[in-house]
């Protein structure tokens, strides 16, 4: 048996449903794996909870699993390590004794956040917090911060190629026959997908045009006329207090700005190394190669990326760049070896949620994908047959796995939560759909790279609205502002980008070009951009 028809559906309808229910994506996870191992077990509980086990241990066993999770964790030690020592604190204040105006203090902001590309996390808490004294000094209304933070935290993590995201998503679809099917490798795969990821693109030019050009509209031009106006940096009478926020207090260490700098560059410049070294490495079998050198010299540049292990490069990368951080940061003496063995601590336990749900999305999407004569229920196999014997459309295929992609991370409140849930179900119709239209390889890769690109950007984009979202509660703490006015004035920004992303993603299935679904983006992003503050800005808001 390859599927078990309507119930196929069951695991991950009810990980959405529970997720949107009980804004619990852990338990929604679980449940969903329980309810695929009890189908698989024809109803009998005790081997259902047997495979279940078996399940989440054959997840944790997979070497390119692991490898995935020691990065994430890996990541997290750095992070800690740039908070413990006040390397990243020390560009904020850099920052606040330089620059004198409005525009410049909400340029370097953006910028900042391009800087801190590896955790959304990190983003949200540290650029509000270093930040807020100068945009405070510049009349920069306290929702205006938090939308950068927002809009600089999940989006540009999801677009860099080394951070915990990329790694993700590639674990997603990694072991998926449908995608292997397509002969690329998976981190070449993941660069193709970046020009489809349309809502992550277009959410950071969001941020860029309205700073240069200061044409807000919506609430949020209601809140940066407050905030000239010294009325107020935030409206508490129509938004409530600030709940929560982390305090903003001079730096007192000797961090320098470069002491953030260096780090950063040692991920990125160690990372490029072991992209292609790893497929070097493994290439050296003893008998047809017997060196790195012999294999540097038979296996081009090129080839070598493409054909990279994405997960041992990466993991390689973050275990020198820890290293190199430890001994830089202690060497500088910003950090002594309790100090510095605290801020691991503190790295690790800040990467356990998302280590959690990294085993639970594996899970789940092993159990969805796998046959029911292997123990799943062959989700994609039946849900393949529906659409295609339904002749669906492909071209529509990407926007609607785009909407259903955000409506579920705005319910839930969970982008990583969302894509492991949809990602495993997309990639196996898209592909078959592929087949059945019989376009070309090249086209059919693109094609799997925009439902893929889709998928993401509808996880970040009902995360970036959704007043539940971890993201988007941080903004606002980092930020200092209500959140609920963080929320308001956030939210036209993300539709508006939403909505020429739609446009824009219907035009990509249409030609599976990324250039295509780029340019329909782009031209109602620039006619809005125009329009709007015209038809909602500052004028329509009397104080």
């Amino acid at each position: 048996m390859d599927h078990f028809g309507l119930l196929s559906i069951l695991p991950p309808l009810l990980t959405i449903v529970l997720a949107i229910v009980t804004k619990d994506v852990v338990v929604s996870l679980f449940l969903g794996i329980l309810s695929g191992t009890i189908i698989a077990a024809g109803g009998n509980p005790y081997y259902a909870l047997i495979r279940l086990s078996d399940l989440i241990a054959d997840t944790l066993a997979d070497g390119w699993n692991i490898r995935i999770m020691l990065f994430t964790i890996m990541l997290g030690l750095m992070v800690g390590l740039l908070a413990k020592s006040g390397a990243a604190y020390s560009l904020g204040d850099w920052a606040g004794k330089r620059i004198k105006s409005r525009t410049g203090a909400l340029i370097f902001t953006w910028l900042f956040g391009l800087l801190i590309f590896f955790d959304d996390y990190f983003n949200s808490l540290t650029i509000g917090t270093c930040m807020r004294p100068l945009t405070d000094a510049k009349k920069i209304s306290r929702a205006k911060l938090a939308y950068i933070i927002d809009s600089t935290a999940a989006p540009v993590a999801i677009l860099a190629p080394i951070s915990g995201w990329v790694a993700f998503v590639i674990g997603t679809y990694k072991e998926m026959p449908e995608w292997q099917s397509l002969g690329v490798g998976e981190f070449t795969f993941f660069l193709k997908s970046i020009p489809f990821n349309l809502y992550a693109i277009f959410a950071v030019f969001m941020v860029l045009f309205i700073t240069l050009t200061h044409k807000d509209f919506g609430p949020m031009a209601r809140s940066e006329e407050r905030a000239q106006k010294d009325i107020g940096l935030y409206d508490e009478e129509k938004y409530g207090v600030v709940v929560s926020q982390v305090e903003s207090k001079a730096h007192t260490s000797n961090a320098k700005p470069f002491d953030f700098l260096i780090p950063i560059l040692a991920v990125i410049l160690i990372a490029l190394f072991f992209f292609p070294m790893t497929t070097w490495m493994n290439a050296v079998d003893g008998e047809s190669i017997t060196s790195v050198g012999q294999a540097m010299a038979e296996i081009p540049l090129g080839q070598a990326f493409n054909d990279t292990d994405s997960s041992m490069a990466l993991m390689y990368a973050l275990i020198f760049a820890t290293a190199f951080g430890y001994v830089y940061f202690v060497a500088r003496k910003l950090l002594n070896i309790k100090a510095a063995g605290e801020a691991l601590l503190d790295g690790f336990r800040a990467m356990v949620p998302a280590a959690m749900i990294l085993t639970l999305a594996w899970a789940l999407g092993t159990v969805i994908k796998t046959p029911g004569s292997e123990g799943g229920v062959g989700l994609g196999l039946y849900v393949a047959e529906l659409v295609i014997g339904g002749n669906f459309p492909i071209s529509l295929l990407p926007v609607v796995v785009f909407i259903l992609s955000a409506i579920i991370s705005f319910a839930a409140g969970t982008s990583w939560g969302t894509m492991g849930i949809m990602v495993p179900v997309s990639v196996p119709i898209i592909v078959q759909l592929a087949k059945v239209a019989g376009i070309s390889p090249a086209e059919a890769v693109n094609a799997t790279a925009l439902t893929i690109g889709a998928v993401m950007g509808g996880s970040v984009f009902g995360d970036h609205c959704s007043p539940i979202s971890d993201t988007t509660i941080l903004s606002s703490t980092g930020a200092a502002s209500p959140h609920l006015e963080h929320v308001a004035t956030q939210l036209p920004y993300a539709v508006f980008v939403a909505f020429c992303v739609v446009i824009g993603t219907i035009a990509g299935g249409l030609s599976w070009s990324p250039v295509v679904g780029l340019l329909a983006t782009a031209v109602p992003f620039v006619a809005g951009t125009f329009l709007l503050p015209i038809w909602f800005g500052p004028k329509r808001y009397k104080l």
